[in-house]
């Protein structure tokens, strides 16, 4: 017997980074750059940045319209990876991207970027901090690999492990 119930999926975007995942690959980040945390979030990741030394702009203001920093580094929202990129190609300014690891295997991805990107590799998954409805949730346990997609940092190697 078919059930005529319709599952509705609600997508979470609200997972924040923690101020582990900057620590991490601080030494990659250029410091005489003004970094633009481009999506506000919980407003923390921003905060961590600037504990960590950087000068950092970062504003609840649209991505999408404005265009702020010298560099930006950012956690963007999974569900808008391409538009991201299209407009992370358009801004054509040095970044460091924390995204699923697939996105670097995408016809989009591949078409805008060629050659031009290298990455970072976590040593573990990273674990973001969930929000629901406003409120800080259990641990955001990821069940994909994120990495930090980079383009124009010039990295030594173009896939970088961290240890």
């Amino acid at each position: 017997m078919a059930s005529n119930c319709a599952v509705v999926v609600k997508k979470h975007d609200d997972y924040m980074t923690p101020k582990k995942v900057w620590e991490d690959i601080k030494q990659y980040i250029p410091t005489d750059k003004v970094i633009w945390e481009s999506f506000f979030g919980d407003g923390k990741s921003g905060k961590y940045l600037q504990e960590l030394g950087f000068t950092v702009i970062h504003e609840n203001i649209d991505f999408f319209k404005e265009n702020r920093g010298d560099i930006i580094v950012s956690n963007p929202p999974f569900s808008l990876k391409e538009k991201v990129l299209t407009r992370m190609k358009e801004l054509n300014k040095p970044f460091i991207l924390i995204m699923p690891i697939s996105t670097i295997t995408t016809q989009y991805c591949q078409k805008l970027f060629k050659n031009e990107l290298q990455i970072i590799i976590p040593k573990k998954r990273i674990q973001f901090n969930k929000i629901v409805d406003g409120k800080e949730a259990t641990s955001g346990h990821s069940s994909f690999d994120c990495v930090y997609v980079c383009y124009k940092i010039d990295l030594i190697k173009d896939i970088t492990y961290l240890v």
